[in-house]
């Protein structure tokens, strides 16, 4: 059993035993990771942590009969993914097509070799965080959540075929913004967090 499969376990048996240091425990050790992985979906910090805090009251409701047969991480990573959609869904976030000929302003850089690694990321989360609502979810949850097209199509109820396209627009608009620095290829396999 590896230590990460203990440490869960372990706060399971809280949950049964001792329900708040359990969730003590777990929002300690695992409330910033949550956030972030609904702040790439909706890039709204206040209601991230609402919606983190939401997942973590459901585990609370369902204290006394809790289990999960994967990590807590894993766990959390779809919770929060799924409670991120559901808010889409429930704002009715239109998937208007229109919207995604908008255009990121150019960034206007002009450091070239002298721009840094973390610099150049945070410029590259904006970016993302300013692509068209239907773009950004899309590439949001094949980059950072690692799901599949079908996946993705089957969560957001469209096409493979619209996920493909939402994805090369995406990619297309983060080449046009970034291309004469790095490839797009390069740009994703090297920095920390992106892919």
């Amino acid at each position: 059993m590896s230590k990460t499969e203990n440490h869960d376990d372990q706060i399971i048996q809280l949950l049964h035993s001792d329900p708040e240091r359990a969730i003590e425990l777990l929002f300690k050790t695992h409330y910033t990771f949550l956030c972030q992985a609904i702040f790439r979906i909706i890039p709204d910090e206040t209601v991230a942590e609402d919606l983190a805090q939401d997942v973590f009251f459901e585990i609370w409701k369902k204290k006394d009969t809790f289990q999960i047969n994967t990590s807590f991480r894993a766990y959390l990573r779809r919770a929060g993914t799924n409670k991120a959609l559901n808010y889409l869904r429930d704002k009715k976030i239109k998937w208007d097509d229109a919207e995604a000929l908008n255009t990121i302003e150019s960034p206007g850089i002009h450091a070239g070799d002298q721009l840094e690694l973390a610099e150049l990321e945070g410029q590259i989360h904006a970016a993302i965080k300013n692509l068209p609502e239907r773009c950004r979810v899309v590439f949001s949850l094949s980059r950072f959540e690692a799901l599949s097209y079908q996946e993705i199509a089957d969560q957001l109820g469209i096409s493979i075929k619209t996920v493909e396209n939402q994805i090369s627009k995406a990619l297309r608009i983060l080449r046009d913004r970034f291309g004469r620095y790095l490839s797009v290829g390069l740009l994703f396999g090297t920095l920390p967090g992106l892919l």
